[in-house]
């Protein structure tokens, strides 16, 4: 399977090949850990991540930094050693489900979500966080302090803003474009089609030749070990692609818009790798 440069290859930069690995590790957990509360034994981790090219040192060293971040927490189970994915964690992948594996995008009758805030100046690292926050969600800036989302039925703005306790610094609306300017036009200056058109390339240029591979004339299903590898490597390189594209309407967009295909090669390679992963998995962690 075609992926990203991986963490130990030569000739990446080292912050990026650290970050990359962590990303993978979060996958792990979140494609195969929670249905035991959040816990893969050492011994499953090490062997999992090694199948993507990572070897023991990288991973531990990768793994006391989830640990240092407070993502991963130590707990032994049934005699075994192992890790487990922390209560923040936990929170944060399951309001992820939903965004990450959203097929559907957002139309204009859906309407928006305006989120207003106003954070006083004793709170000011607040208003860093919170402005983050939104923008790690989808959220485009109208004016300061007024951001925008497409209205999913699916949204978990309100939970975020609770949970991280910035709650209070903001109020939440559901809002319709009633008047005065072209919304396709408005769409340009609160997201940057540009930069989300070159993310959504890297991704098809990344995943397209392993599509196309294993749907040439006798290439046959992927192996379960090739299926593991490579489900995790494209939802890796997925899973914060529907952030930075909250799912904005296609009438809104360029047409031919090419989110849209990448959605489309994010859903076929799922569609073949995940079960013969999940197998793959299940095998190992006997």
């Amino acid at each position: 399977m075609t992926a990203a440069t991986e963490p130990n290859e030569p000739g990446a930069d080292a912050s990026a090949r650290s970050a990359r690995l962590r990303h993978l590790i979060i996958t792990v957990y979140g494609l195969y850990a929670r249905h035991d509360g959040g816990w893969l034994s050492v011994a499953t981790l090490i062997r999992l991540l090694a199948d993507l090219g990572i070897d023991e040192p990288a991973a531990r060293s990768a793994i006391s930094r989830l640990k240092r971040r407070g993502i991963l927490q130590s707990r032994r189970s049934g005699g075994a050693a192992g890790y487990q994915l922390s209560a923040e964690a936990l929170a944060i992948l399951r309001e992820g489900d939903a965004r990450i594996f959203r097929r559907g995008r957002a139309t204009p009758a859906d309407g928006w979500v305006l989120a207003v805030f106003s954070v006083p100046e004793s709170a000011r690292h607040r208003r860093h966080v919170l402005r983050s926050e939104l923008t790690r969600l989808g959220f485009g800036m109208v004016a300061p302090g007024v951001w925008i989302v497409p209205a999913h039925p699916q949204d978990t703005t309100a939970e975020t803003l609770r949970r991280l306790e910035l709650d209070a610094y903001a109020d939440l609306f559901r809002a319709d474009h009633l008047a005065f300017g072209d919304p396709a036009a408005k769409v340009r200056q609160w997201w940057d089609l540009d930069e989300l058109e070159r993310h959504y390339e890297s991704f098809i240029r990344t995943h397209e030749p392993a599509l196309l591979a294993f749907g040439s004339a006798g290439s046959g299903p992927p192996g379960e070990q090739e299926a593991f590898a490579g489900y995790v490597r494209v939802l890796t390189d997925w899973r914060r692609l529907p952030y930075l594209d909250p799912g904005l309407p296609a009438e809104l967009l360029p047409e031919g818009w090419i989110g849209i295909r990448a959605a489309d090669l994010f859903f076929a390679l799922q569609a073949l790798l995940e079960e013969p992963a999940r197998a793959y998995v299940k095998s190992v962690s006997r």
